[in-house]
């Protein structure tokens, strides 16, 4: 990884399009410290320190911190994510939405537009929620009409303007740009949690504790990364024969192939979802003032809160974290079941003259996908399971209350490697282009030059 930056800080090109995403990186954290007007930044902390749930902490580790600044970013690019996760369900379940994206370029441009829209629509109503619901509890300095349509204004412009710097780290810089902004913001949060660690189980001890501690501190760190990258790269390849034809004195066909299967299908998509659901109750008890009591309602808000999960005391409450499984197996399956359809695979290689070796083609080849494809995301569930329980673990045994959960891992490692081929695929482009252009020893323009 770091000999393909150092290569790819040698070619101008791709060194201005690194370069452009870092001074959009920078306008992203310096609008992440810019307070919003009219806001009582004070409050916002304060509401944090009281909080025992991770509900809002999970939203603002997204945020890069600027959720409980109540910067002009404070709602960052979630509503882009939500929205773009609303058009895919809605693109398999809405025939027209489906016909356009199969349109080609085009279509994708129209339903990118549509995201733009659906994303300005979420953040106004989730800012206008924020603040209508903490004002009134004392987030702005005077609680009016003007001022709460002020923060509504500024907090739904910051997000669609992170949206837009992300279409233009695409469009000029390396990487997805909206993957490249919820990074740094994730990344931005690290340094915090390291110096947590660093206070909680190194500062204070012995020498030989404080050096046992972080040794094992790194080792499960470096685990848990070395254990998302091959849940990340993990596929199953399915070997695909395609039939010969012969046209007069040519044959064409007979090639083998594979389809790649990811093990983790569904991405990280599963744990938001799950995480979501779960954490919505709490969200809600906590605007209304309630979930503190002793009753069964109070009983269930604390099982929902991963927080209380693992926790020797109160093993009782883990029983969220079964339920919690449960929801992330179910939502792998559902998600996969959606954006991938092995009949239409099938029908694909099916006109192609293509088939699976073995298999016979049509029916037992969709039964044949459809079994292969049950098993491989139960595998990748269960790592992405492995992934989230190991903080949840720590966190109820030793009370390590970081922000970088499994999901925030999953998220770095995914964008880190993402960003990482892509930079190659520039790369070796540039080098066929430089091939098929130099001429004699001006070879040593191209990077197959070095």
């Amino acid at each position: 990884m770091l000999d393909t930056v150092r290569r790819a800080f040698r070619i101008e090109e791709i060194r201005k399009k690194i370069f452009y995403t870092f001074l959009m990186l920078i306008v992203v954290r310096f609008g992440s410290q810019l307070p919003a007007p009219g806001v009582d930044p004070t409050f916002i902390q304060n509401f944090f320190a009281n909080q025992t749930g991770d509900a809002f902490n999970f939203f603002d580790a997204f945020t890069g911190g600027s959720f409980t600044q109540m910067s002009v970013f404070a709602l960052s690019i979630t509503p882009y994510i939500t929205s773009s996760i609303i058009m895919q369900l809605l693109t398999i379940a809405i025939p027209k939405l489906e016909d356009m994206q199969k349109e080609g370029a085009d279509g994708r441009k129209k339903i990118a537009a549509i995201t733009r829209y659906v994303t300005v629509v979420l953040a106004l109503i989730e800012s206008t929620a924020m603040a209508v619901g903490f004002g009134r509890q004392g987030l702005l300095v005077e609680f009016n009409f003007v001022n709460a349509a002020i923060v509504v204004c500024t907090l739904t412009a910051g997000s669609a303007f992170l949206m837009w710097i992300g279409e233009r780290i695409t469009e000029k810089g390396v990487g997805n740009g909206i993957s490249i902004v919820l990074l740094i913001n994730i990344l931005s949060r690290v340094p915090q949690d390291l110096v947590q660690l660093y206070t909680q189980f190194i500062n204070g001890k012995t020498l030989a504790k404080g050096i046992l501690a972080a040794v094992i501190i790194l080792l499960v760190l470096l685990a848990v990364v070395v254990f998302v990258i091959i849940l990340q790269d993990g596929e199953r390849r399915i070997a695909v024969q395609y039939s010969q034809k012969v046209q007069g004195r040519k044959t064409y066909g007979g090639q083998s192939s594979h389809i790649p299967l990811k093990v983790n299908t569904a991405g990280v998509i599963p744990i938001i979802f799950a995480s979501s659901l779960m954490q919505t109750p709490i969200v809600i008890a906590t605007f209304l003032g309630k979930g503190d009591g002793t009753g069964i309602g109070s009983q269930i808000l604390r099982a929902l809160n991963s927080n209380n999960w693992c926790d020797p005391d109160n093993l009782i409450y883990s029983i969220g974290l079964i339920f919690y499984i449960i929801l992330t197996i179910f939502f792998a399956y559902f998600y996969t079941s959606i954006t991938f359809n092995p009949l239409e695979i099938a029908n694909n290689m099916k006109k192609s003259g293509g088939f699976v070796p073995g298999i016979r083609p049509g029916k037992p080849t969709v039964e044949y996908f459809q079994k292969i494809l049950n098993y491989i995301i139960f595998i990748g569930a269960c790592g992405l399971i492995i992934v989230q329980v190991i903080p949840f673990f720590f966190n109820g045994v030793f009370g390590a209350n970081v922000s970088f959960g499994g999901t925030s891992l999953i998220i770095i490692v995914g964008v880190v490697l993402e960003t990482i081929k892509q930079i190659e695929s520039q790369m070796l482009v540039r080098n066929y282009t430089g091939f098929l252009n130099n001429k004699g020893n001006s070879m040593k323009n191209s990077f197959l030059g070095y």
